[in-house]
């Protein structure tokens, strides 16, 4: 989804106006412990320095972004953008279908199967959609090449901010995108998308690069096993944070997504970085579940430990 590249939407029907928003980000301001994008949504933010790479400010209707991001040892290891329209009480029979039309209808990206995506839930219902969307990305073409050539200019802030600190980044990351509109809740319009390093959750090196050959692909990943294990995790990574979502979205009941099924336990969602640890876990489960007598649990324990 179009995280670096969520786009100030609408035609203005009104002449611009001052904007208030609950904080005022500044591009380079240093981030810890919580995104405090507004009294709604707060974000918890995994340790190290963050900074406000990116914002853009629209009047009417009131629309700002905020882009957020992690560098260690000169990588972006995190990357966090959040969207907010504050939509209520425009013109709802000219700004509805214009959104329905953005996330529904375009040709590029949107709330619909397409290739690229790995997980998509949705539900939709007149104007109301909540979407998740899961998927890896080609980080080079998004920056320097993107499907859509209207994505070009507002690459040129991320790549400033990459170029201005000699960053490098990885080649494929991790994706996910949340949005959630309805009228039933203020007419506010939200979207999150984050990137992740997938090293950031223990996964192994990759070999191939591109959209279409990346082992995460949804069609290339049965054949890398250790890859397909990498995205459940932030599959599940994922629908936890789509659910904290909803909550701060203050989503309608019959609104929210069906996500329990997609969650792992907290000891198999984070892959320890310790292998003999891994061992051992994996060990046990097979225990438990009757696969080995404990005399073979035993020998094979004594056999890691040793």
């Amino acid at each position: 989804m179009k995280f670096f590249f969520t786009i100030i939407l609408f035609i203005c029907f009104f002449n611009s106006s001052s904007v208030s928003y609950a904080k005022n980000f500044l591009v380079g301001e240093e981030v810890s412990d919580y995104f405090n994008y507004n009294k709604h949504i707060k974000i918890k933010l995994s340790p190290g320095k963050w900074h406000v790479i990116r914002k853009a400010i629209e009047g009417v209707p009131k629309q700002q972004i905020v882009g957020i991001g992690k560098v260690k040892n000169n990588e972006i290891q995190e990357v966090i953008e959040v969207y907010e329209g504050k939509l209520a009480g425009y013109y709802v029979k000219y700004v509805d279908p214009i959104i329905i039309e953005m996330v529904f209808k375009n040709q590029y990206d949107g709330c619909y199967e397409r290739a690229e995506y790995y997980l998509l839930e949705l539900y939709r219902k007149g104007s109301t959609f909540n979407c998740m969307i899961v998927r890896h990305t080609d980080m080079t073409k998004l920056l320097n090449y993107p499907d859509d050539p209207e994505d070009r200019g507002i690459a040129s802030a991320y790549n400033f901010w990459i170029n201005s600190k000699s960053l490098t980044y990885p080649k494929i990351m991790l994706e996910s995108y949340h949005t959630y509109f309805s009228r039933m809740v203020g007419g506010r319009w939200y979207q999150i998308v984050r990137f992740i390093n997938p090293e950031l959750i223990n996964a192994p090196k990759s070999n191939f690069f591109t959209e279409e050959t990346s082992e995460y692909h949804k069609h290339n990943i049965s054949q890398f096993p250790d890859h397909s294990e990498t995205m459940n995790r932030w599959i599940s990574n994922s629908s936890k944070f789509h659910k904290e979502f909803e909550t701060m979205t203050s989503a309608k009941n019959r609104h929210k997504l069906s996500l329990d099924k997609y969650i792992l336990d907290s000891k198999t969602e984070v892959k320890s970085e310790d292998p003999i640890i891994d061992q051992l876990n994996k060990l046990n489960d097979l225990f438990k579940s009757g696969a080995l007598t404990k005399e073979e649990f035993e020998k094979a324990k004594k056999k890691i430990l040793n």
